[in-house]
């Protein structure tokens, strides 16, 4: 009678052992979903990442064996720095491309590649680098940087103010300084930047620049541009206060403004448009930096350039590149719709290429 009590331990024991093993294979599952499942994610997630970074790897990038060896960039390719490129750039250029091929606002966006466009481009053949001048968007600064990479000073510390716009002394080449050959083989092949900023916040600083405040005392701007748009546009002639900035926004919405342009020359890249001063829908920018994400932007562009181990971006003035809303609404508060929407009529492609909101006010 001693058998079946035996076997009924036997089998409970088995039954207990049984258990303990399914116990364990749960458990275990559930420490490999637990550990396990978001690296799979993360990587799953790099593999899409770095595939559609790829394809416009190969569809942008120019291939560089038609080049002479003195034509080959320096440092690190930037077509090798597209797969550790934040998205942010990427699709600054997307934009860039697809407003570009709008037909609507192709006369807003294209622009032949003149003397005036190759003029506003300084090299540094050293780095081979492009840099296109955006007056009144932080350009003193990138000056600097050039003029240390092109070996006119040691550092950035060590450069004269008066020194960085006599382009007879800052060892800065333009452009359009070089032969037609010379000029196509930098465009195809160096690294070429610029910095924008919001259209309307950059021509109250130019306003405010060149014709209230004038620092760097170019006495041109209060005595001979100012009087000149004055006579022209200014709608009580009984006023005999300098330059008012609803004077400067007639001005610059006038589709015959070009007449008055040509007669104060050079001095018009101040406020003329971002198309005007680069062709960026003739040439093929490598960066487009933002002057109110200039903190990530230009540590971002010196590292794509490859010259982030050789010099550093001046330090930026905290809250500096803050775009201002406050300050924008009241500059435009005293103007007239029509001519404000006549001003962005003028600046549209400016305001679509590079991602900025048409104004508040102007919705209103």
């Amino acid at each position: 009678w001693l058998m079946p009590d035996n076997m009924h331990h036997q089998w409970l024991l088995l039954a207990a052992c049984f258990w303990v093993i399914f116990m364990f294979m749960v458990a275990s599952k559930f420490i490999t979903l637990t550990f396990k499942d978001p690296d799979g994610y993360g990587s799953r997630q790099e593999s899409l990442i770095l595939t559609a970074v790829t394809k416009v790897e190969e569809v942008h990038v120019p291939e560089e064996k038609h080049w002479p060896e003195e034509f080959q960039p320096t440092g690190k390719p930037f077509s090798g720095n597209l797969i550790r490129q934040p998205l942010v750039h990427m699709e600054r250029l997307e934009l860039l491309r697809n407003v570009c091929r709008d037909t609507a606002l192709r006369d807003l966006s294209h622009t032949a590649v003149s003397k005036f466009v190759l003029d506003r481009i300084f090299v540094c053949d050293k780095h081979k680098i492009l840099f296109c001048q955006t007056p009144k968007v932080g350009n003193t600064q990138w000056k600097k940087v050039l003029i240390v990479l092109n070996g006119a000073f040691s550092s950035i510390e060590e450069i004269p103010e008066n020194i960085v716009h006599d382009h007879e002394k800052n060892g800065l080449p333009r452009l359009s300084s070089f032969s037609d050959s010379e000029i196509k083989k930098r465009l195809n092949l160096y690294f070429k930047f610029f910095i924008v900023r919001d259209p309307f916040e950059r021509l109250i600083s130019a306003f405010k620049d060149k014709f209230v405040h004038n620092p760097r005392f170019e006495p041109w701007y209060r005595h001979e541009i100012a009087p000149g748009i004055i006579r022209k546009y200014r709608k009580n002639r009984t006023e005999t206060k300098g330059l008012q900035f609803e004077d400067f926004v007639r001005y610059l919405g006038d589709p015959n403004h070009r007449w008055l342009d040509v007669q104060f020359g050079d001095h018009i890249i101040h406020w003329v448009t971002y198309v005007e001063l680069c062709a960026p829908c003739e040439i093929t920018y490598s960066v487009i930096g933002h002057h109110e994400t200039l903190e990530d932007d230009a540590p971002y562009i010196l590292k794509a350039a490859g010259i982030d181990h050789l010099v550093s971006y001046p330090t930026i003035p905290p809250g500096i590149t803050v775009y201002n809303r406050t300050k924008v609404e009241r500059y435009f508060s005293g103007i007239s719709k029509r001519d404000i929407r006549r001003l962005y009529a003028r600046f549209e492609g400016d305001f679509k290429l590079f991602g900025y909101r048409e104004p508040d006010f102007l919705l209103n």
